[in-house]
């Protein structure tokens, strides 16, 4: 992956007649020069046993290039297991191994994508953002330099394809290139940058295929014989449709104090918006089958965070069908839904809502959406009734009461 050597340049002299001994860093094509301040005759560097020879401080000065050389294999050893010395120029890698610091253009598409980020309010905004940043970082290595004329029709091209290695998912790259975007808008609107290449690099959804299921499907999830460790993970799937989709990171932090006159209400950490719902007597019993101890469900007691927490009940639930015990207790599974993640029963219930013929104005309600356009859903005061009647409908209809 990688070699580091001494190297006495001596394709310049000094004035003394002295040449810089150096380390050499060959990764693949590239070679980084770093110098360490070391001048020599050539008499005074022996090659084959690098180190240096006849000189009046060959001690110290030994001593000191073996621990310059020990300090940048220390480095690359790192940016080899980071993956990250495959992306970086000679230079880049020449800065790390001395800790020189890169200086970055104020102006540099970096630099205000940093201040962009900076100044969004929303801790999970500036995360979002954050995350594309991080991938244009792995993705240019000239990143500290890359300036807004650099970001091209091909330029994004090539980053879309970057993306593509890993996120399969058309509309979830899209994500980062909208969030480039929205730098380019900010850029022009500070006269930083006129340049704008997303008049002809556009950015199209895929239709994406429909996460919901059938009310007989619904009804078989909820009725059927879990193991024991996917029981937990179908009944909280189950309290999410009952609270109306309920995102998953709302669920989690819920606390005691959000429950009060049989109402959940809370602020979404999507939209920062207050929201009520009635809790219905099918999702009371889960929430004491599983009351926490400084929350309202015992998850993020068991959890380090709802991001573990998601990711671990979206594999088990991939997982639950029919178990065909072998031999050794080896177990086959067949999953019933092999794409099922918790974001399958919000969009189930809004979608058994709209069979139901519920207004989509409720529906809308009742996902936390905003009704109508975003100036009239501040002056217009819902009528919760309408969401915790259709609530109770979608519930019965599932359940087979209605």
């Amino acid at each position: 992956m990688a070699t580091l050597n001494f190297y006495l340049d001596t394709r310049t002299a000094r004035k003394d007649g002295t040449y810089s001994l150096k380390i050499a860093v060959g990764v693949q094509k590239k070679v980084a020069y770093v110098n360490l301040n070391v001048y020599l005759k050539k008499e005074q560097w022996d090659a084959v046993a690098c180190k240096i020879v006849s000189h009046p401080k060959k001690i110290f000065l030994n001593d000191y290039i073996r621990k310059s050389m020990m300090k940048a294999e220390a480095i690359v050893y790192s940016l080899i297991q980071s993956g990250e010395i495959l992306r970086l120029d000679e230079k880049q890698i020449k800065r790390r191994i001395t800790g020189e610091e890169e200086k970055s253009d104020p102006s540099a598409f970096c630099a205000v994508f940093r201040r962009f980020i900076d100044g969004k309010g929303k801790p999970r905004t500036r995360e979002i953002y954050q995350a594309t940043l991080d991938k244009v970082k792995a993705f240019e290595p000239g990143f500290e330099a890359l300036r807004f004329e650099d970001i091209n029709k091909d330029w994004l091209n090539r980053f879309d394809n970057f993306l593509a290695e890993k996120s399969p998912s058309k509309n979830a790259r899209n994500i980062h290139l909208r969030n480039i975007r929205a730098v380019f808008n900010e850029a022009i609107d500070d006269e930083i940058t006129t340049f704008y290449p997303f008049r002809k690099f556009k950015i199209k959804n895929v239709e994406t295929r429909k996460r919901a299921l059938t009310a007989e499907q619904l009804r078989t999830l909820f009725n059927m014989q879990c193991e024991e460790h996917e029981e937990k993970y179908r009944d909280m799937f189950k309290l999410i449709f009952y609270l109306a989709g309920i995102n998953i990171v709302d669920l989690c932090h819920l606390k005691d104090s959000d429950l009060r006159n049989g109402r959940i209400e809370y602020y979404r950490a999507k939209t920062s918006k207050l929201y009520s719902i009635k809790v219905e007597p099918e999702a009371m019993e889960i929430i004491q089958k599983y009351k926490g101890v400084n929350w309202l469900l015992d998850i993020l007691d068991r959890y380090a965070d709802y991001k573990d927490y998601a990711r671990r009940m979206n594999g088990s639930l991939k997982l639950i069908g029919g178990t065909v015990l072998l031999k050794h207790g080896k177990k086959i599974k067949t999953p019933l839904f092999p794409g099922l993640t918790t974001y399958w029963a919000r969009h189930s219930w809004a979608t058994i809502a709209a069979e139901l013929d519920i207004p989509k104005e409720t529906i809308a309600a009742a996902l936390g959406h905003e009704i109508g356009s975003r100036i009239t859903s501040i002056y217009i005061n819902f009528d919760q009734r309408k969401v915790d009647k259709a609530n109770r409908m979608v519930i019965d209809y599932i359940n087979g009461e209605g």
